[in-house]
């Protein structure tokens, strides 16, 4: 009883916080919001690159790939994120603006602040990730292992057949990606329906 009355009080503060990192400030427009993702994009492949300078050729050699920066609190024993991105089709040149969403219970307390970038293998796997949506309902760990002792798929690690993820945190390439209870999506806002 009690667990579940402390639950239900950290839930509108998870809420809010949710609200308030799932994409760029309200009061910017539309343009200013994308400009916004952009820049954070532009970013974070170039950490990428510079932490990991082979990502480069698997990211341009791609049928695609997203960009999302992602902001997670836990609150004791709720665990809250949300964030923005963009997915980029290589052969069309086409940006598809997106959020992502998760939740969890767990014992913890403080803020997680990181970038993640999706590479996908065919078009069929970019374009079921843009257009469907996409839960992640598994937990992804392998190592990230640095330097000339190799790596686990370079440095990527593989969330769904045709999916790589780099996961890009404070001291470069997290040694393990955590992205279960997360969920992909359409802005429909940037993206003009």
């Amino acid at each position: 009883m009690q667990r579940r009355l402390m639950c239900q009080s950290l839930l509108p503060l998870a809420g809010a916080f949710l609200f308030a990192t799932s994409g760029p400030a309200l009061a910017e427009t539309v343009a200013e919001q994308k400009a916004e993702i952009q820049k954070m994009r532009s970013a974070t492949l170039a950490r990428l690159y510079k932490v990991h300078p082979a990502a480069k050729a698997d990211v341009q050699k791609a049928a695609g790939y997203a960009v999302f920066s992602n902001v997670g609190i836990n609150l004791i024993l709720l665990s809250a994120a949300g964030g923005s991105g963009v997915a980029h089709d290589n052969g069309s040149g086409q940006d598809i603006y997106m959020k992502m969403v998760s939740g969890g219970f767990g014992i913890g307390l403080g803020v997680k602040d990181f970038r993640g970038v999706f590479v996908f293998s065919t078009t069929e796997k970019l374009k079921q990730f843009t257009e469907s949506g996409w839960e992640a309902s598994a937990q992804a760990d392998a190592a990230a292992k640095a330097g000339d002792k190799g790596g686990a798929a370079a440095g990527a690690i593989t969330v769904a057949p045709g999916v790589k993820l780099y996961q890009l945190t404070e001291n470069g390439l997290a040694l393990q990606a955590t992205i279960q209870g997360t969920k992909y999506f359409k802005n429909d806002d940037l993206n003009g329906r």
